[in-house]
This record gives structure tokens, sequence and C-alpha cells, in this order.
């Protein structure tokens, strides 16, 4: 059964045209991330842009160099699509945008990490199996059909995402509606829409619709009855996320999986006319099996652990953030934080309060006061701007208040501990984290 399962031969249509869809978005998104001035905020004009912890070594390059960055990438995503040198294409294309998602948090979005996990499945897939410039130099390359595991790899992680999606709004700020009318209300002056988007029952339609349908689309989508009824509302969710949040190409990309989901036929005739259909059910056992399995098994064991690990870090994740990350908790917070940076030079005898503002950005400045390890990376960087001259030095974050979600402030960061030169624990909690006072607020 399990072989019938991971193993049949199927008809590969909707591979290769979510290879086309995907290559194609991925070059809109580099060479928009150009035009729109995105490189620009977060990897050009930042002195210091914040990289994951650990990954300090990755930095932008100097110059223009980040623009040529992402034209490389978008001309990858061209050739993705036109299926040139896909394997080389692709990986060079996922080691890139792996690069520039570690390299930078200030811009930190879920579907960038979405992103990684497409491009490496994608890699491991033969995509360029047909209608590919691969396949019409070597033909030996050309297939009609694939192994079903490919649909069932990518079905699988997109439940993983919204079912967990899902189960993250089921906390109090979402079910209300508090958090739908804090996202809404930078949405006021939208033309047309902007004043229905700050109703009250708009925020209950939103905010249920939210649940709803991430936790449900997907066994919509594979339920024949329900598939184009699913597909339609999938289509008014992601355009609405796309006029309303202007979250990139991750709609149009999540609109593009639907393919997996359509019978292989309906997908032939609407994109591949020409194309021979593979009628064949023959199960075909591949050598590599058995690594296979234990590949597949770690992968989805590694999906499913991963978003759930907050639940094993002290305290609250919405108040501590600890585990936050690569968890598809999508917009379900605000954050706004205020304090002082305080800097105490042993060596010199001196102490000075020091403005985020003369190093950073506007966003990062926004973030360094709300996130722990945005003001335990700034302090770091303090302690290394002011050691230069050999000096000894200690970095406070002192008066440190958040406001979440619209609370009133309520102390965040231990005023007592020495930022610059404290351990950054990454699987455990800091105690510098002040104990939540969600629970103690309205």
């Amino acid at each position: 059964m399990l072989n019938a399962f991971f193993f049949k031969r199927i008809d590969n249509s909707s591979l290769i045209i979510f290879r086309i869809f995907f290559g194609i978005l991925i070059a809109l998104e580099c060479f928009g991330a150009i035009a729109t001035g995105w490189v620009r905020r977060n990897l050009v004009a930042p002195e210091y842009t914040f990289p994951f912890i650990d990954f300090e070594w990755l930095s932008p390059l100097p110059g223009y160099g980040m623009y040529l960055y992402f034209s490389v990438m978008g001309l990858l995503g061209i050739c993705i699509a036109l299926g040139y040198r896909y394997r080389i294409s692709c990986i060079g294309f996922t080691l890139l945008w792996a690069m520039v998602y570690l390299m930078q948090k200030t811009a930190y979005n879920n579907h960038y990490y979405l992103l990684i996990l497409v491009s490496f499945l994608m890699c491991l897939f033969p995509a360029n199996a047909n209608s590919s410039l691969d396949a019409k130099q070597n033909p030996s390359l050309k297939k009609d059909s694939m192994l079903a595991y490919v649909k069932w790899i990518i079905m699988l992680q997109l439940f993983i995402v919204y079912v967990y999606a899902s189960i993250a709004k089921l906390y109090g700020d979402w079910l209300d509606f508090g958090m739908i009318k804090i996202l809404m209300l930078p949405k006021a002056d939208y033309y047309l829409i902007g004043d229905v988007l700050q109703q009250p029952w708009a925020h209950k339609i939103i905010g249920t619709a939210g649940i709803l349908f991430d936790l449900l689309i997907i066994p919509a989508l594979l339920w024949k009855p329900t598939r184009k009824i699913a597909f339609i509302a999938s289509i008014f969710f992601h355009l609405f996320n796309s006029i309303v949040f202007q979250i990139g190409i991750f709609p149009y990309l999540s609109l593009a999986f639907s393919v997996f989901f359509f019978e292989t036929r309906t997908i032939r005739k609407l994109f591949f006319k020409a194309k021979q259909p593979f009628v064949s059910n023959r199960i075909e056992i591949p050598g590599y099996r058995h690594w296979f399995l234990v590949a597949f098994c770690c992968y989805f064991l590694l999906q499913l652990t991963l978003p759930i690990r907050h639940h094993f870090i002290k305290d609250d994740v919405l108040w501590t953030e600890e585990g936050h990350r690569m968890s598809w908790r999508m917009m379900l917070r605000s954050r706004v934080g205020r304090g002082q940076f305080k800097v105490v030079n042993h060596t010199e005898g001196k102490t000075m309060f020091i403005k985020p503002e003369d190093y950073l950005t506007k966003p990062q400045v926004r973030k360094v006061f709300s996130y722990p390890d945005f003001a335990w990376q700034f302090a770091g960087y303090l302690r290394k701007q002011f050691e230069k001259e050999g000096n000894k030095v200690s970095v406070y974050l002192v008066n440190s208040r958040i406001s979440i979600n619209g609370r009133p402030y309520a102390p965040f960061i231990d005023s007592e501990t020495d930022l610059a030169n404290t351990p950054w624990l990454p699987y455990q909690h800091h105690d510098w984290i002040l104990p939540s006072q969600l629970s103690n607020q309205p």
C-alpha cells in the first residue's frame, strides 16, 4: 500500500505548469524587490542588517552588489520557468534566497521561509521533464509522468502551513477580533474599501474567514465535490490578501499550488493540449526507496515539531517572541516598544545614552525596542563599536517597556542585564525578558 501511495506513476502536467508559474513568480519577486526599493531599504541602506543569530558571517554585498545579486536571482527564476539547466538554476536560486533570508530579519515574513522550503523541494523534483529547454536539448529527459510522492509532498507541506496558521489564530486577541482591528487601521485610506475595513462586522468576517479558510482549504481542494468552490474561495482570499496587505508574489504562489489538486486531464486540457496523456498506473519502486522514506519522515517530523517548539519554552510566545519565527504564526501581533540604550565604558569610567536612530533605519529602531533578539544583537553591535579602541564596555536597555496588540505599556527587558555580554540561548527562555504581563492586562 505504501508503494502504491508513493511510487505509482502519474501524469506530471501539474508539476510542469507549476514549475513555469514558480519561475515567473520568483523572477517577478526579485526584480520587483529592486524596483520597489525593498533591496535598498533592507540590504543597501542599513549599516547593520540584523542577520539571524549565528549567521552574522552573512552580510550584504557592498555598493550596488545586492542589486546584482537580486538580478541574478531573477534571471535564475526565468531559467527555472524555461526549464533551462533547471537543476543548477533551482539549486542556485535556493541557496541565494536562503542567504538573503538569513542575512536580515527586519523585513521578516513567514512567506520568505516558505519560499525556501518550496525551492528546496523543487530542486529534488523532475520538473524539467517536459515543456523545457532541457528536454528539448536532451530528449532522453522527456517524460510525461512522475512518481506520486511529488504531489503528496507538496500537499502535505501546504497542509502543515495552513493548519498551523489556523491553530495559531485560536487565541484571545484574534477571537475577539481586536487583532483584526489593529491590522485594518493602516488601511483606512484605501480607495473604496478603506471605510469598510474599519467596520466591526467586517472584522468579524475577516477574522472568522481567516481561521476557517486556513483550516479547511486543503481538505476542500482534495475533495472533488468541494474543489471548485474551494478554488473560487482561494482566489478571493488570496487576492484580498494581495490588495490589502501587499505581500508580493505569495498570494499568487499559493494559487499556483492549486494545480496539484485538480485532475491531470483538466490541467492538460488548460495548459498542454498537445501533451500526450499518461494513462498507466504502474508502480515503479526506485532504488532509493529506503533513503527516500527516511528523508521523508525526517523532513516532515521537523516540519511538524518546529512550529510547536515555543510550547516547550517558558512564558508566552506572544510576549517573548521565543519560537515565533518559522512557526506559521502570521499576522498575530502588533508590538510597539520604547526604552534607552545605555553604554557603560568601564575603561574610561563613562556612561552614555545612545540614540538607535544614529545607527539604524526607522524600521530597525522599532524592532530593537520590541523584539528581544534585536535588542540583544544591537547591544552586541554597540559593544563592537565602542570597544574598537580597546575599551571594556557593557550595554543595557533601560526603561524598556512594550505594548502588545494595543495593550498598556509594561516592563519588558531587565534593565540590570548587560545584554552585550550575555549569551544567546537559541532553545531556552532568557530570564532577562521580564515575566509576561499579558494575563494582567485587558
